[in-house]
């Protein structure tokens, strides 16, 4: 399974707390990412704060950070469609053909 997401999340809904000191001075910060087959106003994934087991059990609500959709994929997964806009098609290797000479200037 392939695919290329974008996406963009709001930094300021990222909780402090929940940053992580790595080594050499890093800082890592772990969230969650869902890829669904419906979309909503164009985007079909949503990026999360992740949840504890116990943050999960307690059904604490999710801290959406933002949203995206995918933008390529090895038809293995669905690309988002808006609602107002015809889907994009994946298209493989094999399926792309020169085209045809018409002649035009560029």
């Amino acid at each position: 399974m392939g695919a290329i997401i974008s996406g963009s999340i709001d930094i300021k809904k990222l909780p402090k707390e929940k940053f992580i000191k790595g080594k050499n001075g890093s800082v890592w910060y772990q969230f969650t990412i869902s890829v669904n087959d419906e979309t909503r106003y164009g985007n079909n994934v949503a990026f999360m704060d992740s949840q504890t087991k116990e943050e999960r059990e307690a059904k604490v609500a999710r801290n959406y950070l933002g949203n995206g959709k995918v933008i390529w994929t090895d038809d293995k997964i669905t690309l988002a469609e808006r609602e107002d806009q015809p889907a994009f098609e994946s298209v493989t290797k094999t399926q792309i053909t020169e085209p045809a000479n018409d002649d035009l200037p560029f």
